[in-house]
């Protein structure tokens, strides 16, 4: 490697550095540091909350409260990454360029739906909730369709660079072959990137559950619902009983990603 081109590299990421620390350092002198940035009765409203901690509320109703609300949630959380892999399967293959033979129209193609996609995941799974709810109402497919279009464009992406990045020599050996475009993705690309997509995907459907709770914030159901509803009520151990019960939730479905990722790679 070219010595003054290593040189230039570091020379410019040392004047990114100063710039994101200048940055920093003014963001800092922005907030007005006085006695009323912390509510006064901030305190003691966290000492509460730490205390619900060790107390959570196990009666039977907040039980099944919190099994329903984890049902809800989880079922959004599939519906919409189960959408969310469809749109990333249609948009990342394309987006990837390896279905269109190399000229103007692959990188037009390629730029289009790439374009798509950072459009779908530049917007936050909450905002795209307030969007559908206003339009369509407190329905459940407004959860889905929030959740499936931004971790479709996440998705999307992974795919589209995941699939770019495959070694060629498999490849040309089918395409000497004669295999068309669309059988090297289905008996090359697709076999190779498998694991990986699957074990992104799986991560993906994590935070697709945190998510999922967190937009039930805007009042479709889930446990964010309830959890603000107790919040509401100042009912804190409610709220750590809900918040056990998605951590739960989060672990089970760890647990079963790992499983299936080791199956995969076996």
């Amino acid at each position: 490697m070219d010595k003054r081109w290593l040189s230039f590299e570091l020379h410019k990421r040392k004047i990114l550095s100063m710039i994101l620390l200048l940055a920093f350092f003014i963001s800092l002198f922005s907030v007005e540091w006085d006695n009323d940035l912390i509510h006064s009765k901030g305190f003691d409203t966290a000492k509460q909350i730490a205390a619900a901690f060790f107390t959570p509320d196990l009666t039977g109703d907040i039980i099944l409260l919190a099994l329903e609300s984890s049902w809800t949630t989880l079922s959004y959380a599939v519906a919409g990454m189960s959408l969310a892999v469809v749109i990333a399967f249609f948009f990342g293959v394309p987006a990837s360029g390896i279905i269109v033979a190399e000229g103007k129209a692959k990188r037009y193609i390629r730029s289009f739906f790439r374009k798509q996609l950072g459009f779908m995941r530049a917007i936050h799974e909450l905002v795209w909730a307030w969007l559908f709810v206003a339009s369509i109402g407190l329905s459940p497919f407004a959860a889905i369709f929030a959740l499936a279009i931004p971790y479709g464009g996440i998705l999307g992406r992974i795919f589209a660079d995941m699939l770019e990045d495959v070694s060629q020599e498999p490849i040309k050996a089918l395409e000497a072959a004669g295999a068309t475009k669309l059988q090297t993705l289905w008996y090359g690309y697709l076999p190779m990137v498998r694991a990986n997509i699957t074990s992104y995907a799986m991560y993906r459907f994590e935070c697709g559950v945190r998510s999922s709770a967190i937009m039930s914030f805007v009042g479709i159901g889930g446990h964010g619902y309830q959890i603000q509803l107790s919040l509401d009520d100042l009912h804190y151990n409610e709220v750590w009983t809900f918040v056990f019960f998605l951590i739960l939730l989060v672990i089970i479905i760890d647990w079963w990603s790992n499983q299936l990722r080791k199956r995969l790679v076996q």
